[in-house]
This record gives C-alpha cells, sequence and structure tokens, in this order.
C-alpha cells in the first residue's frame, strides 16, 4: 500500500492552485446566515454547493457519513453556527443513492476485524447505528430535522428545513418546510 501517494498529488494541487489564486479576506460568519448539514459523500463536493446558489463564505456545512448520525458533535456544530456565528437557519439536505442506505453490518464488522479493529470494541456498540447507516433517504432527512428542532440547544425560532438532492439530475425536493 503507498501511504504518501494522494499526499504529494495534493500538495502538487496546492501548489498550483496558489499559483493563481486571488486571495480575499473573508469573514467566519455566513453571509446567508445558513447552516447545512448534509451527507460527506464524495459525489456531493462541488455539486451541492452550486445546486442550491451558495458559495465560498456563504453557509456553515457541516457533513458526515449518510447526513444520519446527528450525535452530540452534529447539535453542537449547529449550535455554534447559530449561538456564535449568526445562522439563522438550518438546512438538512439528504440525497438519494446515499451509500449509507446500502451498509450491509455484517461486512461492515468482518472488514473492520480484517484491519486490526478489537473484537470487544465491536460488542460494546450497535454498529449499524454507530456508522450512521440508514434505512430510507428521506425518512432520515426527516428524523435529523427533527432530532435537531428537539435539542433544548437549537432555540423554537430558528427553522429546520429538510431536503434531498437527486445526485443525477440536481433537482431538490423539499420534505419539511419549517415556518
Amino acid at each position: 500500500m503507498v501511504i504518501n501517494m494522494m499526499l504529494e498529488e495534493v500538495l502538487k494541487a496546492n501548489e498550483e492552485f496558489v499559483k493563481d489564486f486571488e486571495p480575499k479576506k473573508l469573514s467566519h460568519m455566513p453571509q446567508k446566515k445558513l447552516a447545512i448539514v448534509t451527507c460527506m459523500d464524495t459525489r456531493l463536493t462541488g455539486f451541492l454547493e452550486p445546486a442550491i446558489g451558495i458559495g465560498r463564505g456563504d453557509a456553515k456545512i457541516i457533513k458526515n457519513a449518510g447526513n444520519a448520525a446527528v450525535d452530540r458533535d452534529v447539535v453542537r456544530s449547529v449550535a455554534a453556527a447559530i449561538h456564535a456565528l449568526g445562522v439563522e437557519e438550518v438546512m438538512v439536505i439528504g440525497h438519494y443513492d446515499c451509500g449509507m442506505a446500502n451498509v450491509d453490518p455484517e461486512k461492515l464488522e468482518a472488514n473492520m476485524k480484517a484491519r486490526g479493529v478489537d473484537d470487544k470494541v465491536l460488542s460494546e456498540v450497535n454498529l449499524k447505528e454507530w456508522i450512521g447507516a440508514i434505512d430510507g433517504e428521506e425518512e432520515n432527512v426527516m428524523v435529523v430535522v427533527e432530532k435537531i428542532k428537539e435539542s433544548p440547544f437549537i432555540p423554537d425560532d430558528v427553522p429546520v428545513h429538510g431536503l434531498i438532492i437527486d445526485l443525477y439530475d440536481g433537482k431538490l425536493k423539499v420534505l419539511a418546510k419549517d415556518e
């Protein structure tokens, strides 16, 4: 296994990027006062932002596997975006054809064991839940919206919307519009 191959590629790309980059001082405050909770799927990179009309500096984007693990860290990030960074609206944006909807817990466990994860560690968690596997993309968006809204750290006056995007045609569908 070649470990530093990707690192070298990234560093070379960065050198090229910096040559043509025109520095611009941006605020850490999201200009559109928006926080987005979404999936880490690679197909969303360079796709989601233009599909919803946001650019660099416009929104806080919180990503995780399957847009599903609404745990302490996700809620903490949304709360920080609201209370410390001026966010006034939250969007949970899932996508169809999500890899976390097709997770096979047994295969995942076997892969983890093969890579050296201890049996004891694996026996202490519900692996499907821990990894953020979901049963359905639309249903998952609705669950995440409700979990965020139910948090005592999220003010009632902050709208939390649920949307889903099609990775193949870019069409966005509203699943929950919070007024």
